[in-house]
């Protein structure tokens, strides 16, 4: 009996204690002291995309994006249809994103990595016009200086082969217009998308919490943290 209160205890004492660091991840900002402000005209814009689990970012699709997407660029993936209006980019674990298209196709063995050691890859989706004032996205404005600082670092998480192209996994999107590229970094539930993202938001000069391992932390610490 006391051995069973002494594992009751110490389970407690662990879920307190996460619970304790997730919410200080969103509560401690980073940087600690904010930046000058960079949203003076001119400004760019830029999309936040979450949904429970997972955030995207969205750069709009103007040709100097393009320009410099053009290394993602193949026979089978080009930014060539005019309706094409914005770019989502995400990084993620290699095996959940390839192998779990929707939540009825989960598996034990992605699930596993995702939860502990995995590969990356980044999602590249281009899209038509969206709905900003939807709830699951946020438009942030930041300056051009910031906006290209932000682009600069998505790149460059993208692998490249010798001629500088990214490498595209073949065979892997959700349907026709989406598609996989190898990325850098490796993927663990404490580092994962959504961390990615928070270092892509604050490579442009905005403000998040220190750890934000789930997307409703970093959309709280955003907004909180830059007056949005």
């Amino acid at each position: 009996m006391r051995l069973l209160r002494l594992i009751l205890k110490s389970i407690a004492a662990v879920l307190v204690a996460a619970a304790l660091v997730f919410v200080a991840g969103a509560l401690i900002p980073r940087p600690f002291f904010a930046q000058t402000d960079q949203t003076s005209q001119p400004v760019r814009t830029v999309l936040l995309l979450s949904n429970p689990i997972h955030t995207d970012i969205a750069f709009p699709a103007d040709p100097d994006v393009l320009a410099r997407l053009s290394f993602l660029s193949n026979d089978d993936f080009q930014f060539t249809d005019p309706r094409i209006a914005w770019i989502v980019v995400g990084w993620g674990g290699r095996s959940f994103y390839l192998e779990t298209p929707t939540w009825a196709e989960l598996k034990f063995m992605p699930l596993m990595r995702g939860l502990t050691y995995d590969a990356s890859a980044m999602h590249v989706e281009p899209i038509g016009t969206i709905n900003t004032n939807h709830p699951a996205i946020k438009r942030l404005l930041v300056s051009p200086e910031a906006f290209d600082a932000m682009l600069a670092n998505a790149l460059a998480t993208f692998q490249r082969d010798a001629e500088g192209k990214a490498v595209m996994i073949e065979g892997a999107g959700y349907g026709p217009n989406d598609r996989f590229f190898e990325a850098k970094g490796t993927f663990t539930a404490l580092l994962g998308c959504n961390t990615w993202t928070s270092a892509i938001l604050r490579a442009g000069s905005l403000r998040t919490g220190v750890w934000n391992p789930l997307p409703q932390s970093l959309v709280w610490s955003l907004k909180h943290y830059n007056n949005l």
